[in-house]
Parts: C-alpha cells; sequence; structure tokens
C-alpha cells in the first residue's frame, strides 16, 4: 500500500517543483524586459548606402595691404616699417630659420594666409588680413571687424600673453590695444613711464624725483625687466616681462656690485641723514671758539719764550757771577803761594 502511494506521489512532486521553477523563471524574464509601445508601422527595407562627394571649398581670397592702404594710406604708411610688416623678410628671422631648417610651421606667424596643407601662403610678413582675415568682397560696404582681444595676439605672442594672464593688468581687464597701437606697434604715448602714468599717478609723483628717474630711467627697467638675451630667441620663446613684477633679479642687473654691501649703504645713509640735520648756526659757532682758543693758544706760547729768556738771563747772571768769583778767587790764591 505504502509502496503504492509513494509510486503516485514522487510524479506529482516532480511536476510541481518544475512548474514552480518555470513560473520564476517567467517572472523574471518578463521584469528584465523594458515595456515598449507597439509600433504598428512595417520596417523601411535596407537600401544601398550612397557615399556623399566632398562639398568643394573655396580658397580665400587675399588682396594685400597695398589694396588696403587706397584707403587706409595712414595706418598703411604707419604699418609698413614695423616688425609685423617684417616679419618674414627680417634678417634676423632669415638666418634664425634658416638654422631651425625652415620648418614651414614658423610661416603661420611670420606669412599671412599660411595653409599647413600645402605649405604656402599669400604674402610674406603679418599684413592687414592676418588679424582682419581674407578680403571681404562687397568691403567697405560689408564691414572687416576684427575682435581686439588678448586671444587674437595669442595666436603668435603666446609667451607674452601667458605672462600677461597672470597680471593684474589681466585681472583689471586692461588688454594689449590699451597700450599698444597695434598698428603702428608703439606704446600709446611718447614714452614708456607717460604711458604708465595715465593710471598710475600716484606712483608717478614719487618716482618722477627719485634717483632712478634721475638716472634716466623708466618704469619698464625694473616692471618689465628680462635678462639680457645671449642668444637669438628662436621659436620666440622669450620673457618679455609682462607679469609687470618686479623681483630680485631686476635689482641685481644693475646693483650687482653693491649686492652684498646693503649694511655699509645704511650706514652711510645714517651718517648722511645725520649730517642734514646738523644745525649751520652751530657750526659756525664751533669754528669761532676753536678759533679763538687757537689764539688764545698762540699768545700763551709767546708769553711763555719771553719768561723763559728772562729767566734764563737772570739765571745766567748769577752764575756767571758765582763762576767769577770762584775764578778769581783761585788765581789769587794761587798767585800768593808762589810769593
Amino acid at each position: 500500500m505504502k509502496n503504492r502511494i509513494s509510486t503516485l506521489f514522487q510524479p506529482r512532486l516532480a511536476f510541481l517543483v518544475v512548474f514552480i521553477l518555470c513560473l520564476v523563471a517567467g517572472g523574471l524574464f518578463g521584469l528584465s524586459q523594458p515595456a515598449r509601445a507597439q509600433d504598428d508601422t512595417p520596417e523601411p527595407a535596407p537600401t544601398a548606402e550612397v557615399p556623399q562627394q566632398a562639398q568643394p571649398t573655396t580658397a580665400p581670397v587675399y588682396a594685400g595691404a597695398s589694396a588696403c592702404a587706397e584707403c587706409h594710406k595712414e595706418i598703411h604708411d604707419n604699418w609698413q616699417t614695423t616688425r609685423h610688416a617684417n616679419a618674414f623678410s627680417s634678417p634676423i628671422f632669415q638666418r634664425d630659420w634658416t638654422k631651425a631648417g625652415s620648418q614651414t610651421a614658423c610661416l603661420s606667424c611670420h606669412t599671412t594666409g599660411y595653409d599647413p596643407a600645402t605649405g604656402k601662403y599669400a604674402q610674406e610678413g603679418v599684413t592687414c588680413e592676418s588679424c582682419h582675415g581674407p578680403f571681404t568682397e562687397g568691403h567697405p560696404l560689408k564691414p572687416m571687424p576684427v575682435k581686439a582681444n588678448a586671444e587674437l595676439c595669442a595666436t603668435c605672442h603666446k609667451n607674452t600673453t601667458d605672462e600677461w594672464k597672470a597680471s593684474k593688468h589681466a585681472a583689471a581687464g586692461i588688454v594689449c590695444e590699451a597700450c599698444h597701437d597695434q598698428h603702428a606697434q608703439k606704446p600709446k604715448a611718447a614714452s614708456v613711464t607717460e604711458l604708465c602714468t595715465n593710471c598710475h599717478k600716484d606712483n608717478s609723483a614719487t618716482f618722477t624725483h627719485g634717483t632712478h628717474a634721475q638716472a634716466g630711467l623708466e618704469c619698464s627697467n625694473c616692471h618689465m625687466y628680462s635678462a639680457p638675451r645671449t642668444e637669438s630667441p628662436i621659436g620666440g620663446l622669450v620673457a618679455t616681462g609682462h607679469t609687470f613684477s618686479v623681483g630680485s633679479e631686476a635689482c641685481i642687473g644693475c646693483h650687482k656690485d653693491t649686492v652684498h654691501s646693503r649694511n655699509e649703504i645704511v650706514k652711510l645713509t645714517g651718517e648722511v641723514n645725520q649730517a642734514t640735520t646738523t644745525n649751520i648756526n652751530d657750526l659756525e659757532k664751533q669754528v669761532k671758539d676753536q678759533a679763538s682758543q687757537i689764539s688764545t693758544l698762540k699768545q700763551q706760547n709767546t708769553v711763555g719764550l719771553y719768561t723763559g729768556l728772562a729767566q734764563g738771563a737772570i739765571i745766567g747772571l748769577l752764575m756767571g757771577a758765582v763762576t767769577a768769583w770762584i775764578v778769581s778767587r783761585r788765581i789769587r790764591m794761587v798767585e800768593e803761594s808762589e810769593l
């Protein structure tokens, strides 16, 4: 009887176990699939992919600086003698460029319209279109604006621009064009000191009457100091002092012989300051007192001389009389003995 019950129970147990496993597996599978809305639109049949042809590009047209000179003659005349105008023809650049193997990468800053793909350029030097862009058809009705900011200058003057970014000028929003005439490439003032005093008026009052100004130095001699160059700056990587900070190297550049004699300088400065505070009337009185003392000493010396002579004469008379008496006495005694 027990065997019969066991025989009936085992299949049912197996079925139940399998059924439960399938039920659990189906539930897990259903949860793992995200729900999607039913789309009755039939999928399009795959088609062969047609390659797209590259659109032809039009090379920019550079008119050249002479075309700009027809209307902007004064600007052109100021520009044509600058380093920008002669950036390619400069003997220094030609020498260093040849020494570096005539690398075409240098032409991106020393020419206009340089194409790195072909190695060709439109114009020698940094012309108007280097900053304003290629000539715009319809100009002057269509303007050729240029965004005057440091990023434009940084295209070639990266080292200088990086220095400027670390300066207080950059923090105050004072960009390159605030100090530099971009066409003439000169400071926007007759001198560097005059340019600086446009903003730094308080500092200029003390500098103008200082020893540095009297020696012919300008603000830039200290605030834009850079060590003397011993070699040509190939690649343009050279310090230009555009952080405007003054370091010890600026002082050593001129005062290298006295950099270790500060204590002596302080001592001498104290003596000079003390001398300048002495009252002239006191000095005159001191001189008169010393002259009076000298005169008194001379008089005392004269009196002493005469007194000594008088005393010597009196003593001489007395001593001479005594000596004469003794001598005469002895002579008389000798004469009496002979008799």
